[in-house]
């Protein structure tokens, strides 16, 4: 069984140690490929620079997130196309609306949304989408849309399973992390036991979203996510969702990333 994390920021710096360490460790935990995001267009250079470092294992997400929206300077949509250009595996992310941050302005979140959406549908690339508190925000964007990204990830989906269901629709896939696993998110979990089993997958959000401690493997300074918890995660996952489900995530994504 090949476990996947679907999105994490391998390029944060905040792990206090090498991309190469940190990768040797994600293998030991029986982790075999990884999606990394970057979040803003000084990422970009980062995140190719890994992929090519360590082509096969890391695959290049390249856009802005919506917390910084305001940090996009003239010709950053010619430079997203030329860099994803580069690389056939490359996707968009981490791209989205949020409303649980008052600045950016959602009006700026959304202009900027809208455009890194028409590039992932103008180049064929998957779309990986943060979307926090701003689902009636996210749906006006997919109604002004002629067309869509036949195919997206929701990284780290925390919404109802209404949502999730008109998602579906449009060709959503859906990511769970260890965060979920806290006693005070069960409600998350329930949820993605109602969501269709060929859409979800699994992310570590790392250095983001931490898991309790008991799914913590490989320990940090406090407060940091180490990508290699997956392996404990998924095997919890595993256990809520019944047999079988690791190699139902295994297949799905091999669908949505090309694997």
């Amino acid at each position: 069984m090949r476990l996947f994390d679907s999105h994490n920021h391998l390029q944060s710096g905040r792990f206090g140690r090498s991309v190469g360490q940190i990768i040797g460790e994600m293998k030991d935990a029986g982790i075999e490929g990884c999606v990394v995001n970057a979040t803003r267009e000084r990422d970009w250079e980062k995140v190719a620079d890994m992929a090519r470092n360590f082509s096969g294992f890391i695959f290049p997400a390249y856009g802005v997130h919506p917390w910084f929206a305001d940090t996009v300077e003239e010709g950053w949509e010619t430079r997203l196309k030329e860099i994803l250009e580069q690389d056939a595996r490359a996707t968009l992310g981490e791209i989205g609306l949020d409303a649980w941050v008052d600045t950016p302005r959602m009006d700026l979140q959304r202009e900027l949304f809208l455009k890194q959406i028409g590039i992932a549908v103008a180049t064929g690339r998957v779309a990986t989408i943060h979307c926090l508190k701003a689902w009636k925000e996210l749906f006006e964007v997919m109604d002004m849309m002629v067309e869509w990204p036949e195919k997206f990830l929701m990284h780290s989906f925390g919404g109802s399973i209404e949502v999730a269901e008109r998602l579906a629709k449009k060709g959503a896939y859906f990511s769970f992390s260890g965060h979920f696993l806290h006693e005070r998110k069960w409600k998350v979990l329930a949820m993605f036991r109602k969501l269709p089993q060929d859409r979800i997958l699994l992310e570590t959000d790392a250095p983001e979203m931490m898991p309790p401690a008991g799914y913590v493997t490989f320990r940090l300074e406090e407060g940091v996510n180490h990508p290699g918890n997956l392996g404990r995660i998924a095997e919890k996952f595993a256990e809520e969702m019944g047999a079988g489900m690791l190699e139902r995530v295994e297949e799905n994504g091999r669908e949505l990333w090309g694997i």
